[in-house]
């Protein structure tokens, strides 16, 4: 099963412009400082609303002021579930953002849900090895198959071991935005949903592993909607296919995101789901991750 139509999103309580993520993180901004709290809290909150609207079953966790996580408003990055009742935990880049795996969280995901088993990778902190989650990982659950550009983020060590523990296979390439550097996240240059896959191809500068990842996807019967870098700059890539709970196929990108769309593109996109596009401005500019990021898909 590709796609779920519950997730889970955590409640910013102390958001703002992380220090420790933007070294290696591109897509923050500074500037933007400004009432960046408020009004992150707001536009999660009209987020919320948009995908209840839309028929898909939110939970929300509220984050505490303690300790302080300006950046819980990302889950996916430090857990994900997987049919069959797993929960995988991972090993974060920043010291800040493991304090986001506070036990409030993990004790409602083992409560509320059937956890059968807990793949904890989080001991690769000890050896400064870092695989965050689906922002490192792009699943193509119905057939096991992840797909991972290198950064300091995504470690193919710990790549091995999350692929040895869930069966699954992996494709690892090499990705650079427009000024060259290695990009942070695997999410914000692809997304493979059920029937087709947006991808930055101009991201992947090798041609025999741009042919090989354009094959994978193809031997898939996905169609590939192409975006270009200056799209996935605008987070294009950052994009997630859930289902409504009548199992209405939803791509959820942000309003940044879509107004980067060509029309083409869009109604490429329409031909398999609906769009939602929630206002995400502030949470982009100081957070440097999107509306695919906010979501932690809930398998279980």
């Amino acid at each position: 099963m590709q796609s779920t139509s519950r997730i889970l999103m955590v409640r910013p309580v102390n958001f703002g412009f992380n220090e420790q993520t933007s070294v290696n993180n591109a897509f923050q901004q500074r500037g933007h400082e400004s009432n960046a709290r408020e009004g992150a809290i707001k536009e999660f909150d009209e987020f919320v609303q948009l995908l209840c609207s839309a028929g898909v079953e939110v939970f929300v966790i509220e984050d505490t002021p303690e300790p302080h996580t300006p950046d819980s408003v990302f889950p996916n990055n430090w857990f994900s579930t997987h049919e069959g009742g797993t929960l995988v935990l991972y090993p974060m880049f920043a010291p800040n953002r493991r304090l986001e795996r506070k036990p409030a969280v993990v004790n409602f995901i083992k409560e509320s849900f059937r956890v059968k088993r807990v793949v904890d990778l989080t001991k690769f902190e000890e050896k400064s090895l870092f695989l965050e989650g689906t922002g490192s990982m792009i699943f193509d659950r119905d057939h096991n198959l992840v797909f991972a550009c290198r950064s300091v983020r995504t470690d193919e060590t710990v790549l091995e071991a999350f692929c040895d523990e869930l069966d699954y296979d992996y494709f690892l390439f090499n990705a650079t935005d427009s000024a060259g550097n290695p990009i942070y996240h695997t999410n914000v240059m692809m997304c493979i949903a059920s029937s087709f896959a947006v991808v930055c191809l101009d991201a992947v500068k090798d041609i025999d592993e741009r042919q090989n990842l354009i094959a994978l996807i193809e031997e898939s019967d996905k169609e590939i909607i192409e975006i270009s870098l200056e799209q996935m700059e605008k987070f294009a890539g950052n994009m997630l296919e859930i289902e409504s709970k009548t199992a209405e196929s939803i791509l959820v990108m942000s309003k940044t995101a879509y107004n980067s769309l060509t029309q083409e593109q869009v109604d490429r996109i329409g031909q398999h789901c609906k769009i939602v596009a929630p206002n995400l401005t502030t949470i982009e500019n100081n957070g440097g991750g999107s509306a695919r990021c906010m979501m932690a898909e809930l398998f279980l």
